[in-house]
């Protein structure tokens, strides 16, 4: 005779049910054709790191070129180190619902290209996050299918992290990279075992494809892990961005050749050249990053047009490798949308991408056989200003969550031998 089911057995089973959704990987996918302009920042002026204190307010931004008021919701999950679902409930990390409506949207006016523009803030009035570490939202439509992802992180300040740029220690990398040391004073903050509880992730530019991680401290002096690798955390310095300014969008203006109307703006771009083997030369930029605006800001949000930009790059064809344009405009991401091609009858490489008005950073990158080589066109130069952001983690023995529990910034700017 079989035992009857009981409600011990029925918890179990839930319980067990739910460790497998929590373990599951979280599917990072980039947006639809009509999805344009996306931005996940801090609400400070300046800010474009999707990196907040606890507390802090962060905003979620993007453009539907429908222009049709679709109904789209959100998804706040938490994930661990390596931004996989954490093994926690949604209560435990977001006081209020974890998943609802974006409502704040409006439609363009007086533009050539319609599009709604759609805004969510968080913390809002029905949700806020009680607990740092690495965050995933997810935008879904309103048949419950994916659109987008887009990650941030939130720490709390219980640690202080002292970073410094040098010069490359290793002589033939001297001229072409930068090296990040740093230091955790972890104060009255009770650390057991660091080797095992402490984990470190260093970004260059806030680009995520540029993480260096698994540093263990080299050194412990009292309160203080100290690392300082001569090889471990060695970045290509790469070069500046290259950019262009659309705020004036029927202007040629600065590194703009010409502007048409056809249906929509065509930005012409000049012919950028390889830099590899060019000398350095300075400029200012803002680390691939990009800033909707126009002549007149306070109304960019919603009376921004949008224009085809046509870029090109005089570059010998090679069937070995493809050719993209990138920057944080398209999630440091490697798409159809941004590949360029060659032109047989200009012997340029060609792309052309919709983009809003604004001021915008990019550079050109080369994939070869499934390698990415983000500054085989560009160069490395040490001189370079370059940010770097160093994240610390950590995982108490037993805990079910990593918690991020400092960050530090350092430019290279004061770069030092």
């Amino acid at each position: 005779m079989k035992k009857p089911f009981s409600k011990r057995h029925c918890f179990a089973c839930i319980l067990l049910m739910s460790f497998a959704v929590f373990s599951q990987n979280i599917e990072h996918i980039k947006a639809p054709e009509n999805i344009k302009s996306i931005q996940l920042k801090p609400t400070k002026v300046n800010s474009y790191a999707p990196i907040i204190k606890l507390g802090e307010a962060i905003e979620l931004s993007f453009d539907d070129l429908d222009g049709d008021e679709k109904n789209y919701t959100y998804t706040i999950i938490h994930c661990d180190y390596d931004w996989q679902q954490s093994r926690i409930v949604p209560t435990e990390y977001l006081n209020g619902l974890s998943s609802d409506n974006i409502r704040n949207y409006n439609n363009a006016f007086n533009t050539y290209q319609s599009y709604t523009h759609y805004q969510l803030g968080i913390p809002n009035e029905r949700l806020s996050i009680k607990l740092s570490g690495n965050y995933i939202l997810q935008v879904k439509d309103d048949l419950d299918a994916l659109i987008f992802t887009r990650r941030f992180v939130v720490y709390e300040p219980q640690v202080t992290v002292g970073v410094s740029v040098h010069k490359s220690p290793v002589i033939e990398k001297f001229n072409t990279h930068q090296n990040v040391q740093f230091t955790v004073n972890t104060g009255t903050f009770k650390i057991n075992n660091p080797r095992e509880e402490i984990k470190i992730k260093i970004y260059q530019n806030n680009d995520w494809h540029t993480e260096f991680s698994n540093l263990v401290p080299q050194f412990y002096s009292g309160s203080q892990l100290i690392y300082k690798y001569g090889d471990k955390s060695l970045f290509e310095a790469g070069n500046e961005y290259l950019f262009f300014d659309t705020k004036d969008i029927r202007s040629a203006t600065n590194n703009i050749q010409r502007v048409n109307v056809a249906q929509v703006y065509n930005t012409y771009l000049y012919a950028d050249v390889d830099r590899h083997n060019k000398p350095y030369t300075y400029y200012p930029d803002v680390n691939g990053n990009f800033v909707i605006r126009m002549i007149d800001n306070a109304t960019a949000i919603t009376e921004a047009d949008y224009s085809w930009v046509h870029f090109s790059l005089a570059l010998p064809y090679n069937k070995d490798k493809q050719i993209y344009v990138y920057g944080n405009f398209n999630d440091w991401r490697l798409s159809d949308n941004n590949e360029m091609h060659f032109n047989k009858s200009t012997h340029y490489y060609e792309a052309k991408i919709l983009l809003k008005q604004g001021f915008y950073n990019y550079k050109y990158i080369v994939k070869a056989s499934d390698k990415t080589a983000l500054n085989a066109i560009s160069g490395n130069y040490y001189q370079t200003e370059n940010s770097y952001t160093v994240l610390v983690y950590f995982t108490a023995f037993g805990s079910r969550y990593d918690r991020v529990i400092g960050r530090g910034v350092a430019n290279s700017k004061n770069l030092q031998n």
